[in-house]
């Protein structure tokens, strides 16, 4: 090695000794006399002195060095004179006094400042990636993004779970998203593609025995854009055999609760995730991914509405649709632009507008005390007082908050609020910043009706096992009530990770696939070897998948998980460091058989 210690791990136990380090110039400071340089490394920073009376050699070559320049140095640790103390780094109360520097290399200047955290467009952070990858907040997302992982093969493998990789290059089985595509050139005109995830293989690893399996896995989805999504990304995925819903659910909820408590351990945890069916959640919070840091739940008013003199809520519950309302705390404030940014909101997520009452009145008193004088509200003239304080009482509101209503058919509501929700707690803080709402939902539909092909769509994907006494009784009236074995993890209005029970029987798997429609012949051609694997014993088993990328992003507070990335592709999925996705020589193309249309050109 060409250092005998770390920058960042020097302490004063290290006073007296003779010690080599080596890293890059954080910062220069010339106090006329004394050189000082901040001399960085992966482990943190150490204060380095130049005296010329020590080493007028190393003092004189201090004098030309600037930022990020690479440097080695030898010399001897002492304290710090009293009162020159840094106590906010692990190295403050020492420095290292140089009697040898060897210039390992000279650096350009920067386009940005490595040295401090300051604003830096995204372009430029993705194009000097390495340069961005030299900061402090970049080193210390990946450092916590090698501790999750490890973490979590370290708890996977002392539960007796194979890490099995699987392959990169496999058989195009689109059921989601689009693959990405891979020419053959030994087969012209055939195609591997791009795993957008290892279901299949790893539902065959049960088949072949494993009953354990986890893979830190690359996953690869040709999706449309989208400001937080990755073409490529990182997900946990394991499976079991010889379990059910509450044996993977209990594993997943102690994973990761061992795994925050030792790699971030600063987080608030619920004693227990709280477990929602799908159509509870969406009842209740308007969300399958609800962030459950604050409350202000969606209620069902239909009834109270229908009295409440407004004619627009009796049209909306005589014709079968219903009244919900949520109540925001300290609403009653809101200016008429607030109130207009949100009914904009409701009207652009589908909803015909949006009715508000505010609740105005002594502080203290209650809202049984209210009078048509403290209703601040467009429908003021039209609501029956004694409707009001029976909304607000439903609600449990407050004097001072204020009651938002959508009336509409069941799906149009819930969505409208659920978005609505999530909206007002951002603008309010209403989230607890340091805590980590966990909770599972379950019980998704199996189906979900596709307008564009006029048919139905697996929810999650079509070996997800069916709810079978749904399967029987439901499924030739109400396919979309038809319930599956799915099940997600969430966090802080985030979907973390799903998963489900799996289908081990061949001729369920087949009517699942034609229920999808998916011919025999097709069902043959795209999943034949899954079939016939079914054929061969193939025990009951389940799994789920989990987000690396999103889990470090939410442990780190970033608002995108490209800053968890080492190197990640921007939102319009390219690759800013290479130049990538990029042209290649016509002579690789006709290797592999492919020829490049121009947009004149028909197939």
């Amino acid at each position: 090695m060409l250092k005998t210690h770390n920058c960042g791990q020097i302490n004063k136990e290290n006073i007296g000794e003779q010690i080599t380090v080596a890293g890059w110039v954080h910062r220069r400071r010339d106090h006329g006399g004394l050189i000082f340089i901040d001399l960085r490394d992966r482990w943190g920073i150490v204060q380095v002195v130049f005296d010329p009376e020590s080493d007028n050699r190393s003092y004189q070559i201090a004098e030309s060095i600037r930022n990020e320049w690479v440097v080695k140095l030898t010399g001897y640790i002492s304290s710090r004179p009293k009162g020159t103390e840094n106590m906010d780094i692990a190295t403050g109360e020492i420095e290292m006094h140089v009697q040898d520097i060897e210039v390992l290399n000279e650096s350009l200047t920067p386009p940005f400042y490595v040295n401090e955290e300051s604003d830096v467009e995204e372009t430029i952070r993705l194009k000097y990636r390495y340069l961005d990858l030299r900061r402090r907040r970049m080193a210390s997302n990946l450092q916590l993004r090698h501790n999750v992982v490890k973490f979590i093969r370290d708890y996977l493998s002392n539960r007796e779970f194979l890490e099995i990789e699987t392959p990169i290059l496999m058989k195009s089985t689109p059921e989601g998203a689009r693959d990405y595509l891979v020419p053959s050139r030994v087969y012209p005109g055939q195609f591997f593609a791009l795993p957008q995830s290892p279901q299949q293989l790893k539902q065959l690893l049960m088949m072949g025995g494993i009953e354990k399996y986890f893979q830190i896995a690359r996953c690869f989805r040709d999706e449309d854009l989208r400001a937080d999504r990755q073409p490529e990304f990182t997900q946990l995925d394991v499976e079991l055999s010889f379990v059910d819903e509450n044996d993977i659910l209990s594993l997943m909820e102690d994973l990761f609760t061992e795994l925050i408590k030792n790699v971030s351990p600063d987080w608030k945890l619920p004693k227990q995730f709280p477990r929602f069916t799908y159509e509870e959640a969406i009842d209740r919070f308007g969300s399958d991914k609800p962030d459950l840091r604050f409350d202000m739940e969606l209620n069902d008013i239909t009834d109270l509405a229908r009295e409440s003199g407004v004619a627009v809520f009796k049209s909306v519950t005589d014709s079968g649709g219903i009244v919900k309302a949520i109540s925001v705390p300290n609403g009653a404030e809101f200016t008429r632009k607030q109130i207009s940014d949100l009914t904009n909101i409701a009207i652009s997520n589908g909803a015909k507008g949006l009715a508000t009452i505010g609740l105005n009145g002594l502080k203290g008193s209650k809202t049984s005390d209210l009078s048509l004088e403290d209703i601040k509200s467009p429908l003021a003239k039209y609501l029956d007082l004694s409707s009001v304080k029976n909304i607000a009482a439903t609600l449990g509101s407050n004097i001072g908050d204020m009651i938002l209503m959508v009336a509409d058919q069941k799906t149009v509501v819930n969505h409208v609020l659920g978005v609505l929700r999530a909206e007002i707690g951002t603008q309010l803080n209403l989230q607890d910043t340091d805590t980590l709402a966990f909770a599972f939902i379950t019980d998704f539909p199996l189906f979900e009706w596709k307008e564009e092909k006029k048919g139905w769509e697996a929810t999650h994907h079509p070996f997800t096992a069916p709810n079978l006494d749904d399967w029987s009784s439901v499924l030739h009236d109400s396919p979309g009530k038809v319930r599956s074995r799915a099940y997600d993890i969430v966090v802080n209005g985030f979907e973390l990770g799903s998963g489900s029970i799996r289908i081990h029987n061949r001729s369920l798997q087949e009517d699942i696939l034609k229920f999808i429609g998916y011919s025999s012949d097709s069902a043959n051609d795209r999943f034949g070897h899954l079939l016939e694997a079914l054929d061969y014993g193939a025990p009951p088993h389940g799994g789920f998948a989990a987000g690396i990328d999103r889990l470090v992003a939410i442990l780190a507070k970033e608002p995108n998980i490209r800053e968890v990335i080492s190197f990640p592709k921007t939102q319009t999925t390219q690759d800013l460091l290479t130049q990538s996705p990029s042209r290649v020589d016509d002579a690789q193309l006709d290797e592999i058989g492919i020829k490049i249309l121009s947009k004149d050109e028909k197939i």
